[in-house]
């Protein structure tokens, strides 16, 4: 090449060559930095929700007017004991259902012809509109037995709960709801 062709041909600005391989180097870290971001936040929303709180949606009306069909149900895992009126998701014959403690483990209840219920000797009914007649399955005064809870849905007359299938078992019990979001109003 002659002296002249040297010149018109533009040279490469100083430290092009060097400065790309870092820009891409720095480029890749960010990249790589941002998976590992992502994979960690994946990790810890999977934990959360798998093993700390319970997303669930309500079928049926068994909870109506608390729990209306289609509300979507937050619950927390991690609870293992429940007090009398705590609403929980349960697990009955595979099944996700939703109800309120009545009773725990050695309580008496008490359900009577006219649909009056007793714990302990104490009348119970609070906010519940509906009566709460007794089934076969059970005689009563019946005592619970232990590690387990008597569960009733708030809409006693159509509600199939501890009345049909016996007490549930504190096991069976897979979270106590702490929130719930009405689909219908969304």
């Amino acid at each position: 090449m002659s002296e002249q062709e040297e010149t018109l041909t533009p040279a490469a600005p100083p430290g092009h060559a060097k400065t790309a391989k870092p820009e891409t180097a720095a480029l890749l870290r960010e990249l790589r930095s941002l998976l590992v971001r992502l994979a960690v936040f994946a990790v810890v929303l999977w934990v959360l929700l798998t093993q700390v709180y319970l997303v669930t949606q309500a079928k049926g009306s068994e909870m109506f007017p608390a729990v209306k069909d289609g509300d979507l149900l937050l619950g927390y895992r991690l609870e293992k004991t429940y007090a009398k009126n705590d609403v929980v998701v349960y697990e009955r014959s595979g099944t996700l259902r939703v109800g309120r403690v009545l009773a725990r483990g050695g309580d008496i209840v008490t359900l009577s012809e006219s649909g009056v219920v007793e714990v302990n000797g104490s009348a119970q009914g609070g906010e519940i509109l509906y009566p709460t007649y007794p089934k076969s399955l059970l005689s009563y005064p019946y005592t619970v037995p232990e590690d387990s809870v008597f569960i009733l849905g708030d809409c006693r007359t159509q509600a199939e709960d501890s009345r049909d299938f016996g007490p549930v078992a504190s096991a069976d019990v897979r979270a106590k709801v702490i929130t719930l979001i009405r689909r219908r109003g969304l």
